[in-house]
């Protein structure tokens, strides 16, 4: 039975910054090509990525045909975290460069087209920011209540019982104030009291100084944590029917809870809102994301609806374990849908802060190829904006980091069954015969894996049958057919192993269809009509009046 996410006119059908709304809105629809700045080009020869860096690739950036970048954290830092504990929301951190560098970053990339998006951590700050140097100080000061600071039980244990999700209680004791404050990641990290609206008033002032810098908009980390239960209640342990969603996780204590009064609160929409004022006075946006397996989808839905908070969202349902099947991918677009029919939503494969998609969806099998085609093939025609990691162009798999070299400190206090997120952030490979391939003349901060070293840039480049060259076509393909970017999706009934959706955007419609299965499968359209095959997409699938057949790992994309 078909199922249809949109049945509303579609008025968002043209071309990436060619709506009523101009180029406000390049983001619904677009793609945004994450880069870790450690990881990507070392300018200096230290040994870790840079700024200045960065500026040097943009030009390799802009010919994937994306329309825009997301830089990770690059603030003065003390890294414990490597920048997502930071000590200063406006300025660059020495490692990275300095102010100018980012303007002249800024500057170069408009000029090739593209636009910018920089991380944004507003939920907690490093313990070494000035605010909570200020905060622990005493109980009496401005900023004594910028914190999340609480009473110890008579008994003198923690306040309650949340828990870290890097690892034990998320409260640590302070022994100035003689209170425990709250840190749900790493004890160097305090949560920020967003309560308090003179905390919210400052944080806006510190985006505004990036705004008027010249960025297009924000990547929020961890949204759906910023405000917590004012009233400090244990969080409930995790319901029977739940534990299944995460059972595979649950090695870890965090996951036993069900977070429901130290994150996912209703009250984060508050903060949305005047996010989203300050943003629309620059026409600029913001992706949020979703740290959250059980509610993600309907987190995003609820974040990114009704046009006053967060332009869209991203939750892991796809960011985490093997490739879903047909029906998983269904289910995780309609739940999206269903909580937020006049959102939008933003979809990866990978990121930073998981293993890479090109190991965890193909195991290393024969048909990692086909996988990794089929991937992309999925990932730039299903309805929503995009993101792309740094390397997922190349089918760059995720390094196997001994214990010895890693430095992730979520890695460290896991392992063995958790590694961390050190095999997914290293460095790019530009040059297969270059010193670490090309990205530093120093030894890198993490060693260049050796298996990468065949899928750098210049290997790639120089064959017109690698997955660079098949990425690059198939954006080319997506931005030239409207249905693609903006346009409304229905699914149709289809074999169990196939995902098959029409996209429609105007009076233009295409049929698109994956296989995900091992064997070929044959999609009968019968009373869609019969699709004319399209050329400069990659996929070998073929039609024959109603009837599609599509190889194993395949697609097939037709005009309606």
């Amino acid at each position: 039975m078909e199922t249809r996410l949109q049945d509303r006119p579609d008025p968002f059908d043209a071309r990436p910054g060619e709506n009523s709304h101009g180029d406000a809105e390049w983001w619904r629809g677009g793609v945004i090509y994450q880069i870790y700045p450690r990881s990507y080009q070392d300018s200096s020869g230290d040994g870790i990525g840079d700024l200045a860096g960065i500026t040097r690739r943009l030009a390799y950036v802009a010919s994937l045909g994306v329309d825009a970048i997301w830089i990770s954290p690059f603030m003065p830092s003390p890294m414990k975290d490597f920048g997502y504990d930071i000590s200063d929301y406006r300025g660059v951190d020495p490692i990275f460069g300095t102010l100018e560098d980012f303007d002249a970053l800024v500057a170069e990339a408009h000029r090739l087209g593209l636009k910018v998006v920089i991380d944004q951590v507003l939920s907690h700050t490093s313990d070494r920011h000035p605010w909570f140097v200020e905060s622990r100080s005493g109980r009496d000061n401005a900023k004594a209540d910028w914190y999340v600071w609480a009473d110890p039980k008579p008994d003198g244990t923690p306040p309650n019982n949340w828990l870290s999700v890097f690892g034990g209680t998320s409260w640590e004791w302070d022994s100035r104030r003689r209170q425990y404050y709250l840190h749900n990641f790493l004890t160097s990290q305090p949560d920020l009291n967003f309560h308090n609206p003179a905390v919210r008033e400052a944080l806006l002032s510190d985006v505004r100084f990036w705004l008027d810098r010249g960025v297009d908009g924000f990547r929020l980390d961890t949204t759906n944590f910023y405000f917590h239960d004012a009233k400090l209640r244990d969080n409930p342990p995790l319901g029977t029917a739940l534990q299944s969603e995460v059972m595979a996780s649950r090695n870890q204590p965090y996951n036993f809870q069900d977070h429901v009064h130290d994150k996912n609160r209703p009250e984060v929409n508050v903060f949305l809102r005047e996010l989203r004022a300050l943003l629309d006075e620059y026409g600029a946006m913001a992706v949020g994301e979703v740290g959250e397996r059980i509610r993600g989808v309907e987190l995003m839905g609820e974040y990114a609806s009704g046009g006053d908070k967060l332009q869209m969202c991203y939750a892991f349902d796809f960011l985490s374990g093997e490739m879903p099947p047909a029906e998983t991918i269904r289910g995780i677009l309609g739940r999206f849908e269903r909580t937020a029919a006049d959102g939008w939503a933003c979809w990866a494969f990978s990121n930073h802060d998981v293993p890479r998609h090109a190991s965890r969806w193909s195991g290393g099998s024969a048909e990692t190829e086909r996988i990794l085609r089929l991937a992309a093939g999925i990932l730039l025609t299903i309805r929503g904006s995009v993101c792309l990691y740094q390397g997922e162009e190349l089918g760059l798999t995720e390094a196997d980091i001994a214990y010895e070299d890693i430095v992730d400190p979520y890695g460290i206090n896991f392992w063995p069954e958790v590694k961390g997120r050190d095999g997914a952030r290293t460095p790019m490979v530009w040059e297969a015969d270059a010193p670490n391939g090309g990205f530093s003349k120093a030894r890198p901060w993490l060693a260049v894996p050796p298996e990468h070293l065949s899928r750098a840039v210049d290997r790639m480049e120089a064959d017109p049958a690698s997955l660079l060259h098949f990425y690059r076509a198939l954006l080319a393909f997506r931005r030239a057919n409207p249905p693609l970017v903006r346009g409304a999706m229905r699914f149709i009934e289809a074999p169990a192993e196939v995902l098959a959706f029409v996209r429609k955007a105007g009076n233009e419609a295409l049929v698109c269809a994956f296989n995900l299965g091992a064997t070929e499968a044959v999609l009968d359209l019968a009373g869609e009509g019969s699709p004319t095959a399209l050329a400069g997409h990659g996929f070998a699938g073929r039609a024959e009046g109603q009837r599609i057949s599509i190889p194993p790992h395949d697609g097939f994309i037709g005009q309606l």
